[in-house]
């Protein structure tokens, strides 16, 4: 598996990361704790390095599965997680950045996981009632401790992460960012990055399974949290099949899938993206790996920008609700 360097933070991760959440969170499918935990390992045996969970998956459970898959191979992998809501009888009701909410989010993680240190640690969204300043402070004082090792920040603005990253070096942001959801090319954030030297980790770098090809036609079933989500509408789905068809067509005629080009295409925008793309199947897992190794050509790269110039993509990635949530 080739790697890659987070901004200049040092930390060195897998070129594609493996996103946890969806083994047994947000889709309707599924996979029991045994099955999840197999998977995770037969990803580090084909050379994954990179996990990233969070205790709002669950809750709580996928950090508990991640820590078991990984604690007979602690000193090879680099473990993400995140905090920043609040909770009440086991379920998420809120936003929640106070600097104790922090530190009992990372006690709570650390346990979890199983670990000493949490290699990066995340706010999983920006709390307009908490300063930026004292969630990075806060954050820091973890990392003096030793509880911590890298800072991160999930769909902030870009005034947001300066302000942050004043306070304590920021290494990663995790942002959406595919060839759907091109906002980080619009919203300054991979200015911020480019500019302050931190790394971007594409959470949904296949468009929730959409970019994948495999939806077309496809009924989102009761329990997927796509329901709620205005691009999965099956008004918007019709009309985005034609962003599909076009990728189809490139990924045939350099004999590769549809997903490997869309991991490809965000691999060749900096050397410092991360995807996370995540999965149930361990073919999916090694077709999305594959990418890694796949290195699009110029005139590659004309055609997938003539066609996402050419096709407007139809729907919100989010509620309104949400997607008050980002950007902030």
């Amino acid at each position: 598996m080739k790697t890659r360097t987070l901004g200049n933070s040092g930390l060195k991760v897998s070129a594609i990361g493996f996103g946890c959440m969806g083994l047994n969170f947000g889709y309707a499918a599924a996979l029991g704790k045994a099955e999840s935990i197999a998977l995770i390992r037969q990803t580090v045996e084909r050379g994954e390095t990179f996990f990233d969970t969070a205790e709002v998956y669950g809750p709580y459970t996928n950090e508990e599965i991640v820590g078991e898959a990984l604690k007979d191979v602690r000193d090879q992998v680099v473990i993400a997680t995140k905090f920043g809501f609040a909770f009440a009888d086991g379920k998420q009701t809120g936003i929640d950045s106070r600097p104790e909410t922090i530190r009992a989010a990372a006690e709570g993680s650390l346990k979890r996981l199983g670990i000493e240190t949490i290699d990066l640690l995340y706010q999983h969204r920006v709390d307009p009632n908490v300063p930026i300043e004292d969630v990075a402070g806060t954050v820091k004082d973890l990392i003096a401790e030793g509880k911590v090792r890298h800072f991160g920040l999930s769909e902030p603005g870009a005034a947001t992460v300066r302000r942050a990253h004043a306070v304590q070096p920021v290494a990663a942001l995790q942002n959406e960012y595919s060839m759907w959801t091109r906002g980080p090319e619009t919203n300054g954030i991979l200015e911020a990055c480019e500019e302050l030297g931190i790394g971007l980790v594409a959470y949904s770098p296949l468009g929730k399974g959409f970019l994948t090809g495999a939806m077309k036609g496809a009924k989102i079933p009761e329990g997927d949290f796509r329901k709620l989500l205005p691009r999965f509408t099956p008004e918007a789905m019709e009309k985005n099949q034609a962003l599909i068809d076009r990728i189809t067509q490139i990924a045939a005629d350099r004999q590769a899938t549809p997903a490997q080009i869309a991991l490809a295409w965000l691999l060749a925008q900096k050397p410092w993206i991360v995807p996370i793309p995540g999965t149930t199947k361990l073919s999916r897992f090694e077709e999305n790996i594959a990418a890694a190794d796949l290195e699009l050509t110029e005139a590659d790269m004309a055609a997938i920008g003539q066609a996402l110039t050419e096709i407007d993509v139809e729907g919100a990635r989010y509620p309104e609700h949400l997607m008050a949530t980002v950007g902030r």
